[in-house]
């Protein structure tokens, strides 16, 4: 079940974050993940368009929307392969969206976006907040 998340899905979801960033991101320091986890708490309990992914009552992942963008896309490790992100970009689509941002050095996310049909228009040596992330930008066409 997907369904818009509610402020008290915050600890939740960044349980989740921390999870995929450790699983997936293994280019960012430790130190890189806990100064992120603090934009992550604020952006999770702020006003944005977030959704959750639900089984059994729990979320195992979510995602953020602002307009045609898909702002953000984690999902609980232990849901990895299991259709829950297809779900959230499905969803995603069907509200919208039409592009997102992916970390470069992130190829497991780059190679699922391409299977759903998304292809890289441009890139960015930095990303959102300047730092040395190269940024992919990929859009449905």
């Amino acid at each position: 079940m997907i369904r818009r998340a509610a402020i008290d899905d915050a600890p939740a979801l960044l349980a989740i974050w921390r999870a995929a960033v450790e699983a997936t991101h293994h280019f960012l320091t430790a130190a890189d993940i806990d100064a992120i986890e603090t934009q992550v708490r604020g952006y999770l309990d702020s006003n944005a368009e977030l959704w959750t992914a639900e089984r059994d009552g729990r979320p195992v992942g979510f995602m953020g929307l602002d307009g045609e963008e898909i702002v953000s896309l984690f999902v609980d490790p232990a849901a990895h392969r299991g259709g829950v992100g297809r779900a959230l970009i499905d969803h995603a689509l069907a509200r919208g969206a039409t592009w997102l941002g992916v970390n470069e050095q992130n190829p497991g996310a780059i190679t699922f976006y391409e299977r759903l049909g998304f292809t890289v228009t441009d890139r960015s040596d930095l990303d959102s907040e300047g730092r040395p992330f190269p940024i992919l930008t990929m859009r449905r066409t």
